[in-house]
C-alpha cells in the first residue's frame, strides 16, 4: 500500500524541481561580452551535426533543425545537419552519442527533462553524466488534449471519467518517464487517483502521438504547446487544459513569464484554461538542451558553447522562440552542468514516488 505521504511529498518534489529552474530562468542572461569564444580558427568549416534522439515531428526534432536553421541564416555556422535516432526515450541516442562520437568536437545531441526521465525508468546504463553539457536552450508548458470529435469536451469531462476508472482513459505523450508522463501522474495524484493506476502509452515523438490521438487509438495526448499549435489552431484538437499557472501576472519564471494567454505562438489568443484555473492543482514546465560527446577537447567545448550563445542571442532565435511558444531558458556550460546534476536527483525523486522506478 501506498504510503500517506505519498501526496505532501510528491508535490514537495515538484516544487524543488520548478524552484530550480525558476531561479535558472530568472537570472538575467549572460552579457554578449561574458560570453564563450572560439579560440580554433576555421572551426565551422567542418560541419556541426546535431542528432535528435526520436522520431521526427517531436519537440525534440523541432527544436534541433530550427537551431539548424537559424545558425545556417545567420552565419553562425554555414553547415548544420541533423539527424534522427529513434527510442527509449532518447537512451539509444545517447548510448550512440556516448559509445560512437566519443571525442568529436563538431558532435551535439538534444535532450531535456524527457531523458532525465527515461534514463531512470530503463535503467540506462549510459548516463547523462557520461557527456559533456553546452547549454539548455528553452521552457514551455504542457498542453492537454483530445480529438475534435471527442467525447469529453472539458477537462472535467475527461477528469470525471478518469475518477471514475482509470484505465478506461489512455493517455499518449512522449516517453515513459518524462514529462508528459510526470504530468499525468500529477495530475492523476491531484485529482485522487493512485498514480500507478493511469494508462499511460508513449511514443518515440510528437508525429507518432499525434496521428494516436486524430486515429482515437488513446483518449488524450499530452505534449508541449509547441508541438501541437497548428492541430489546435486548424480545429483537429481541441485543448482542455495548460500546466502554466492559474494568477494573472504571476506566471512562474522557470517558464520565462509565460501565462496560458501568451504561450500561444505569441498570438494573444487565449489556447485553453489552465489546470489551476480548472481545480487540478499541477504546474509543470518542460527544458530543452544540448550535450556533446564524452572526450571532447576544451577548445571544441569552448567552440560549441559560443556556436549556441550566439544562436540562442540572435534576433531569428527570439522570433523562433515567440513562434513555437517556448520560453527562454538558455543557461551554458558549468552552470548547465550544475542544474543537470540537481535535476537528476530530483527527477529520480519524483519518478519513485509515482512507483515509476524502484
Amino acid at each position: 500500500m501506498r504510503s500517506p505521504r505519498f501526496g505532501t511529498l510528491l508535490l514537495v518534489l515538484v516544487a524543488m524541481v520548478l524552484a530550480s529552474v525558476a531561479a535558472a530562468v530568472s537570472t538575467p542572461l549572460v552579457p554578449v561580452s561574458a560570453q564563450a569564444t572560439c579560440a580554433v580558427e576555421g572551426f565551422t568549416d567542418t560541419p556541426i551535426e546535431i542528432m535528435a534522439p526520436a522520431a521526427p515531428g517531436g519537440g525534440w526534432d523541432t527544436t534541433a533543425r530550427e537551431m539548424q536553421r537559424v545558425m545556417q541564416e545567420e552565419g553562425i555556422a554555414p553547415t548544420v545537419e541533423v539527424y534522427n535516432v529513434e527510442g527509449a526515450g532518447g537512451t539509444v541516442g545517447i548510448a550512440q552519442l556516448v559509445n560512437d562520437e566519443a571525442g568529436n568536437d563538431h558532435q551535439l545531441m538534444m535532450m531535456g527533462l524527457v531523458m532525465i526521465g527515461a534514463i531512470a525508468t530503463n535503467a540506462s546504463p549510459v548516463t547523462l553524466e557520461q557527456t559533456t553539457p553546452i547549454s539548455s536552450l528553452t521552457a514551455e508548458f504542457e498542453v492537454i488534449v483530445v480529438p475534435a470529435d471527442s467525447e469529453y469536451q472539458t477537462l472535467d469531462d475527461l477528469i470525471a471519467a478518469f475518477k471514475a476508472d482509470p484505465a478506461a482513459i489512455s493517455w499518449g505523450g512522449g516517453s515513459a518517464g518524462g514529462t508528459d508522463h510526470i504530468l499525468v501522474g500529477l495530475i492523476a495524484q491531484a485529482a485522487g487517483v493512485d498514480p500507478t493506476q493511469i494508462n499511460y502509452v508513449p511514443f518515440s515523438g510528437g508525429g507518432e502521438a499525434l496521428a494516436a490521438i486524430l486515429g482515437g487509438q488513446v483518449t488524450a495526448g499530452v505534449s508541449g504547446i509547441g508541438e501541437w499549435l497548428d492541430q489546435i489552431e486548424s480545429g483537429e484538437l481541441r485543448a482542455l487544459a495548460v500546466s502554466g499557472t492559474a494568477e494573472p501576472g504571476g506566471a512562474t519564471p522557470e517558464a520565462g513569464g509565460a501565462t496560458a494567454e501568451t504561450s500561444a505562438g505569441g498570438s494573444g489568443a487565449a489556447l485553453a484554461p489552465t489546470l489551476q484555473e480548472q481545480g487540478i492543482d499541477v504546474e509543470l514546465a518542460n527544458w530543452r538542451g544540448l550535450v556533446a560527446p564524452p572526450g571532447i577537447s576544451d577548445e571544441g567545448r569552448d567552440c560549441l558553447i559560443a556556436l549556441v550563445e550566439q544562436t540562442v542571442a540572435s534576433d531569428a532565435w527570439a522570433q523562433t522562440r515567440e513562434k513555437y511558444g517556448w520560453q527562454d531558458f538558455a543557461r551554458s556550460g558549468d552552470e548547465f552542468a550544475t542544474f543537470l546534476n540537481e535535476e537528476r536527483e530530483r527527477v529520480t525523486g519524483i519518478l519513485t514516488e509515482l512507483g515509476l522506478i524502484g
